[in-house]
């Protein structure tokens, strides 16, 4: 079998579909509603946090079994009914109108895997097995969480003001590189958290980087 092939997707108010109103379709809603999904739920029943999801408008719920035609439109479609045969179905369906899905039940069935995710932020760490077993990849995530913690959201941030702030000054490709590296050095990376000039003062900004790339010159030397 082929290797599956990792991505990151933008999914930003698209519609998403998600079949089925159990556990598991509880936990694919919560990521799907953390990438700002607009998240469509066809299901006869829900679970009492959906059901509250529902009632305050954080999710469409259509009460009843999903049809061929509540994929019309759909971003991504997730098959998590509970009932196999429904879900490989759907999964058919949404492959016949060009609609990637996933199956709940039987992940090498649907066209995506949805991996075990760490979320600071914009900083997302994610790990898969490719539905091999899943626990090792949650397990990884959970061990992962203790070495990445609410700090890198910070980080994050900061790294995304200081890219466009070198992409607009900073003309060179090759500097561009090298102030980009010196900018995540662990060190840099605590004093952007701490740096309340950081958006306001381009120029300190940049002259930092440049005092950071060039001490780290002789450590790439020696690499």
């Amino acid at each position: 079998m082929a290797e599956w092939y990792p991505v990151m997707l933008n999914i930003s108010e698209k519609k998403c579909l998600v079949a089925g109103g159990g556990p598991v379709a509880e936990r694919k809603i919560a990521g799907l509603l953390s990438a700002g999904a607009r998240v469509i739920v066809v299901s006869p029943q829900l679970t009492p946090k959906l059901r509250e999801l529902a009632d305050n408008g954080g999710i469409l719920w259509i009460p009843r079994e999903a049809v061929d035609d509540d994929l019309e439109g759909a971003a991504l479609v997730f098959a998590a009914t509970g009932e196999p045969d429904v879900n490989r179905r759907l999964a058919e369906s949404a492959r016949l109108l060009g609609i990637p899905a996933n199956v709940a039940d039987n992940g090498e069935a649907g066209d995506f895997m949805v991996p075990a995710v760490l979320r600071r932020g914009r900083f997302v760490l994610a790990a898969g097995v490719s539905g091999a077993g899943p626990a090792l990849a949650a397990r990884v995530v959970r061990e992962l969480s203790a070495r990445y913690g609410p700090e890198y959201s910070v980080y994050a941030d900061a790294l995304g003001h200081i890219r466009r702030a070198v992409k607009e000054h900073v003309a060179d490709p090759e500097e561009r590189r090298l102030l980009l590296l010196a900018a995540v050095e662990p060190d840099a990376l605590e004093e952007w958290r701490q740096a309340g000039w950081l958006k306001s003062q381009p120029g300190k900004l940049l002259e930092r980087l440049r005092s950071r790339a060039e001490a780290a010159k002789p450590k790439e030397e020696n690499h």
